[in-house]
């Protein structure tokens, strides 16, 4: 499998950027909610920065 085909762009970039957006989205209805919602904000957002950084990493290069 080629690093650039769509299998390997959709597996690797796009469900993981579903479940981060997902973290971020839980996390933002909880805080809203006045619960625990930070540590689940946070980690979403650190998800869709190892995402974009592996996108940086794999295809600007």
């Amino acid at each position: 499998m080629i690093g650039k085909s769509p299998e390997f762009l959709y597996i690797g970039f796009i469900l993981p950027t579903l479940f981060a957006l997902t973290l971020v989205g839980e996390g933002i209805y909880k805080i809203s909610k006045n619960e625990e919602g930070f540590f689940t904000f946070i980690l979403g957002i650190f998800f869709l920065v190892g995402v974009i950084a592996g996108y940086f990493f794999l295809f600007l290069q």
